[in-house]
Parts: C-alpha cells; structure tokens; sequence
C-alpha cells in the first residue's frame, strides 16, 4: 500500500474511533439529564478505552507521517494531507470536525458534572444545616420545648 493509501486509511480509521467516543459522550450525557447514575462507571470505562485508542492512533498517524517524510504534530499532518491527495485532504478535513466534536461534547458533559456536583453539595449544605434545628446528635426529633421524638430504637 502506498504512503496516500495508508495515510487515508489510518484517517478513517481515527475517525471511526472518534465516532464511537461521541456516542458513548451522548450516551453519557443521555444518562446524567436522565438522572441514570448508575450507568456512568461502564461509560466511564468505554471512554477511557476509546482514549487510549484514540491516542495510540494518534501515534501510529504521526509515526506514518514522519516516514512519509513530515514532521509530528499538526503542521505534518497538514502538510501530509495536502500532499496526499483531495481524498486524504478530505479525510482529514473531516477528522478535524470531528476532533471539535468530541472536544465540545466532552466539554458539555463536564458542565453537567459540575452542575449536578454543585446541585448535590447545595442539597448536602441544606440537609446538614436543616438538620442541625430538627434532630439532635442522637436522632431525636428537637421539638420547642425540649422533648424530643425518637426515629429509631436502639
């Protein structure tokens, strides 16, 4: 297979990797508006898997590029699909859209983190200084003049 030919074909491939991190990023983000906590550890894990793919990608494309003759990094990487042809131009085109993509949905997903992080410590902050007036250390019910309800036996 020819250097253009590899090239492009390594291009499809990062970008097939990079489709399937932002569905697992909508999933994510599908799962945090849904309240479905649960299933954030196993989306956890496919983003970390599809991370360290997308990375080692990265550093086949740059060790192809630098055999090719460019340098690593993104100046080689044009420079490679300019020489390369309109359809490794395009393909790189499209990689880069791509890449916007995945930065942007992994940076909503992270806004609604902290959002629901900073609704829960908000509640945590209510709940505690709620508590302080309502019940004592013991788990009896304060009440005004002193006496308290117990909640639980033991």
């Amino acid at each position: 297979m020819n250097g253009a030919k590899a090239l492009l074909a390594q291009l499809r491939t990062e970008a097939a990797c990079i489709e399937e991190f932002l569905a697992v990023l909508d999933r994510e983000a599908k799962a945090m508006s849904a309240g479905v906590f649960n299933d954030l550890a196993a989306i956890a894990g496919e983003k970390t898997r599809l991370l360290d793919r997308m990375a080692e990608l990265d550093r086949e494309r740059e060790a192809m590029q630098a055999a090719l003759g460019y340098e690593p990094g993104r100046a080689g990487a044009d420079a490679a699909a300019a020489a390369g042809g309109p359809e490794v131009g395009q393909a790189w085109a499209e990689l880069l859209v791509l890449a916007v993509q995945a930065r942007s949905h992994n940076m909503r997903n992270g806004s609604l983190v902290y959002a629901h992080l900073d609704f829960t410590q908000q509640a945590l902050h209510f709940l505690q200084a709620s508590a302080q007036l309502f019940y004592g250390p013991d788990g009896v019910r304060k009440t005004q003049s002193g006496s308290g309800t117990r909640l639980a036996l033991g």
